[in-house]
Parts: C-alpha cells; structure tokens; sequence
C-alpha cells in the first residue's frame, strides 16, 4: 500500500481538493501542515494512484500551485493504525457526557446523546477542533430551535446533531459528492430527516433557515458575506485560523450581525454571530 501526498496553498485547498476529488474518487485525507498550508493524501496499490503530471493539471486547473508530492509505503499494520487515529469525540455538559460522536467500532455511549459516524475514506468523525468548536456552540443553543442547515457538511456530524436536538428541518449541503453519499449514509445510521444536497457557494445562494452552520475556511466564508441576498438570523462559523477570525467576524457585523460567542483551542477559532 502507499501513500501519495501534496501540499498545497490553504487558500486554494478547496478548489484544489474538488479536482482531486476528480483523479481520486475512493476518498481523499486532509492533513493541516501549518497555518499556511493542508496536505491532501490518497491510499492504493502501485499503478492505482493518480500520475504526478496528472496532479500538477489537478491544480493548475484549480488555479493552485503543488507545494510538493511525496509518495511513501504504509506499513501492514495501516488499517488498525487508521482506526487508531479516530477516537471517540465527548462533550461534557455539569461533568458529564452531553455528547459522544464515535465511529461505529467504538462502544455505545452510556449517557447524553451517542451519534456513530462512519470516517469512511475522506472524512473523520468530528473530533477535529474546527467541528467540536461549532459542537459546542450549537449545545450552548440547544434550547432554540428551528430551520437549520450545514454548509459543507463533510461526514455530516453537525447536521446530524442539529436534528436529534430538535432542530426541523435540516438540510445538508457541501460541493463533495462524497460528502452528500456520507452524510446520506450518517443521517440513516442516525436515524434522523435530513435533506441532503449537492451545493456550490460559488455560485448559489445558502436557502433561508434559522440556522446556519458553516465550517469551511476563511476565504469562502469572507466571499459568502458579500454573496449572500440575506443571511439568516443565526450563524455558528468555523474551520477558522485564531488570526482570521477578527476579520471573518467584521464582515458579518458589516452585514447587520453581532458576535455573541468566540471559542479558540489552538490555532482554531469558532464564531457565533447574530442579528
């Protein structure tokens, strides 16, 4: 088995990783390097994996630059090493557990609310700060509900927990057809309605709801700001470095909004924000 990894730009990751996407159907791993930039790496035989000139027409015609390609052999012993890495996610509420996000070879929570998610090939089960971040959030409002949707929602975590806390409906939207299979696939393990969809904020508008959740990145959610006709009362925004979360944070309040909440572990940040 090997490993083909490239680096790029953190802010073209997203363009870069949907041409990728393209080569590597079977799933894509993201690894933050730095602030600056994210590692994107695929898994397969030798002569499976995408062609470096392949890779370099992958960027370029996303408008980014390789930073570098390495190609490494995984050891044997990868697939318990890969369950290894996805541990189990608890959020504590009065010492004990309000929620446990886990993938499926975990055992049940034995208290608060017990979400499985299947970290699949291209997404993980939650425990990065960037979504435990916005889990925090949205249990600190868990006692207002209503319409709520999950912009970029990857394995679907944060859509999934939005509607067992009562949240209806819940519509579940990212650029990833794999994302939008995942969550489809989560959501029916979970057992709970979402309408889960296909969705460029490039170039469409975010539907209205009570509630947006949006971990992304910086660059979407600055252009989202200035693209979006209305936005909705409520946001939870993530997938923040802590020294772009000032400016994210202006442009909403540019926008008629106010920040009521900021959480930060790391070099991560979370924005709440409200009108």
């Amino acid at each position: 088995m090997l490993r083909l990894a490239v680096r790029v730009a953190r802010a073209e990751a997203e363009l870069v990783l949907a041409e990728l996407l393209e080569l590597a159907p079977g799933g894509v791993e993201e690894v933050d390097v730095d602030a600056d930039t994210v590692e994107f790496a695929v898994y397969g035989a030798q002569g499976e994996l995408p062609e470096l000139p392949d890779l370099r027409a992958a960027a370029a015609g996303a408008g980014g630059t390789l930073v570098s390609v390495s190609t490494t052999e995984v050891a044997d012993d990868w697939a318990d090493r890969w369950r290894a890495f996805h541990r189990p996610l608890v959020i504590e509420r009065g010492g004990a557990p309000r929620l446990t996000v886990r993938p499926p070879w975990e055992a049940t929570a034995q208290s608060g609310l017990d979400v499985v998610i299947d970290p699949g090939q291209a997404f993980g089960t939650g425990a990065h700060a960037t979504t435990s971040l916005c889990l925090e959030l949205l249990l600190d409002q868990a006692a207002r509900r209503g319409s709520c949707v999950d912009l970029g929602c990857g394995s679907g975590v944060l859509a999934i927990v939005a509607a067992l806390l009562g949240h209806e409906p819940v519509l579940a939207l990212d650029y990833d057809p794999l994302a939008v299979a995942a969550t489809a696939e989560n959501a029916q393990r979970a057992a709970v309605a979402i309408d889960v969809r296909r969705f460029d904020l490039r170039n469409e508008q975010v539907p209205p709801a009570d509630l947006v959740l949006a971990n992304v990145l910086a660059g979407p959610l600055l252009g989202w700001a200035g693209s979006q006709c209305e936005l909705p009362p409520r946001l939870i925004l993530s997938g923040l470095l802590v020294a772009e979360a000032d400016r994210v944070s202006a442009a909403y309040v540019r926008r008629g909004m106010r920040e009521t909440d900021r959480r930060t572990r790391g070099e991560w940040a979370a924005l709440a924000l409200e009108v």
